[in-house]
């Protein structure tokens, strides 16, 4: 299977955990010896996607646990990302008028493009209640 790494990251659906899982996934970098610009881009793309999940996802102020799986093979990457929410597919969220003035644009709505502009792929599919928003970049 060649190298293979995996590492998993559960939080709950609030937004104040993003600051401790973007240092965590800093320090998974330096273990892995990422880029500081991959690691960046990482915590960019994990941070939109898990704040679309925690606003839009759950229409309950229950808590629920939003899962990352993080990998890496060879030169692939995957982000995963797996929630409990009610269905939500981020991909057909309208995409933003970038070429709107700034102060004309909605406020929000980045994520998906900003995305779509860091990651080469993007999967999303929605398995036993479940959402899944799988995430993937060739790094070389």
């Amino acid at each position: 299977m060649g190298n293979s790494k995996n590492k998993h990251f559960v939080i709950d659906n609030r937004i104040e955990e993003l600051s401790a899982l973007a240092e965590k996934i800093d320090d998974l970098a330096k273990k892995w010896e990422l880029s500081q610009a991959l690691a960046m881009n990482i915590n960019l793309v994990i941070e939109e996607a898990v704040s679309n999940i925690i606003f839009y996802a759950f229409a309950d102020t229950d808590k629920h646990e939003i899962r990352i799986l993080i990998s890496l093979e060879n030169s692939s990457l995957t982000i995963k990302i797996t929630d409990d929410g009610i269905l939500f597919n981020p991909l057909e969220q309208k995409q933003p008028e970038i070429n709107l003035p700034a102060e004309e644009r909605p406020v929000g709505g980045l994520g998906i493009f900003l995305i779509s502009q860091i990651m080469d792929k993007m999967h999303y599919s929605r398995q036993k209640n479940q959402n899944i928003l799988t995430l993937n970049k060739s790094i070389s």
